[in-house]
């Protein structure tokens, strides 16, 4: 378990872990990374109050370092990856292993099922939950048991996943995307299974939200950069969204200036037409959701995906010019949010 400034959610997450009713010997690993809260002395507390709790020392915010920092440290045959701020489903661990057994998979994963305590922090988790929000992945709960490009979180065996190299620690955001294309790139499979559910509890504040989404779309245009073409056709729709809206943004003060018209100005006006079905899109994905449990939580929601698209997109378009070297998502570090 990676841990940043997680004081907030940090024992439910060990609480749930150490509920499980897995009949095998475990253990947790906690890699505590450099946190400003109370993170760490909430984890000192767990680690003195039950022997199968361990800490070690991360010394960046880098998740994959802390991933693998954890992962050398323990000592069973299967590793069970888990953030801090998600909280397993009761019975996760036994059935993961189970489906570990039965397909042979060398990755298994499940659904993130997002919530929120706060109005916002609930309008985001919609956002999450949406096919509009992230793409309609299976992992959020849109896809059927079998063969995945990628894995919520994780359950793997140790064996190839150390033959691959473990998360590779150049890659801040994307870094278990990337390391799914290296299994399946050696043969092994990963395997989405829907019956495991892992609640999730995304950023509770707008500006964590956008920051956090910014850094995630750097990540994955540096990936471009480095994967080209293995990258799914779906990651590109938020920069060509931008790069539309920004072309509209153009248009419309051309056009108010009088520079641009008649013929040219009527053509050009096309332009608003992906605009305005992107607006429908927003509004449509808002009426539908039965996630939203209040007419204000649902009046949120076109704003949570657009910050997510926008900030994504522009992140995007950035981390293919200049790389991602040097983004950190600073999400959690600014605040606990």
């Amino acid at each position: 378990m990676p841990v940043l400034n997680e004081e907030r959610d940090l024992r439910e997450a060990v609480e749930a872990v150490l509920t499980q009713d897995y009949p095998g010997e475990a253990e947790i690993v906690l890699s505590l990374g450099p946190s400003h809260d109370a993170t760490d002395r909430i984890a000192a507390e767990l680690s003195a109050a039950d022997p199968r709790i361990r800490t070690v020392h991360n010394p960046e915010t880098n998740i994959s370092m802390g991933l693998n920092l954890a992962i050398k440290a323990s000592r069973h045959p299967i590793i069970v990856r888990v953030d801090a701020h998600a909280t397993l489903s009761e019975g996760y661990t036994r059935a993961a292993v189970e489906t570990l057994l039965r397909t042979g998979a060398a990755n298994v994963g499940g659904i993130m099922s997002a919530k929120g305590r706060t109005p916002v922090q609930r309008a985001i988790a919609v956002g999450y939950n949406s096919r509009a929000g992230l793409g309609g992945g299976a992992y959020h709960g849109h896809g059927e048991a079998g063969p995945a490009e990628s894995a919520y979180l994780g359950v793997f065996r140790r064996g190839p996943l150390e033959a691959v190299g473990l998360f590779d620690e150049s890659i801040a955001r994307g870094e278990d995307w990337e390391l799914n294309l290296r299994l399946r790139e050696a043969g092994h499979l990963v395997w989405f299974e829907p019956s495991l559910r892992v609640t999730y509890w995304p950023r509770a504040s707008w500006g964590a939200l956008a920051r956090q989404f910014h850094a995630t779309g750097v990540w994955r245009g540096d990936l471009v950069r480095r994967l080209g073409t293995r990258n799914s056709l779906r990651y590109f729709a938020p920069p060509l969204l931008v790069v539309l809206l920004g072309l509209a943004v153009i248009v419309a003060v051309l056009q108010l200036t009088g520079v641009l018209g008649g013929t040219i100005g009527a053509v050009a006006s096309l332009v608003y037409v992906p605009v305005a079905l992107y607006v429908l899109v927003l509004l449509g994905a808002a009426a539908t959701t039965k996630d939203a449990g209040s007419p204000g939580v649902r009046l949120l929601v076109p704003a949570v995906l657009a910050t997510m698209h926008l900030c994504w997109g522009g992140g995007f378009l950035r981390g293919v010019v200049t790389k991602g070297e040097g983004t950190v998502d600073t999400s959690r570090i600014r605040t606990n949010g």
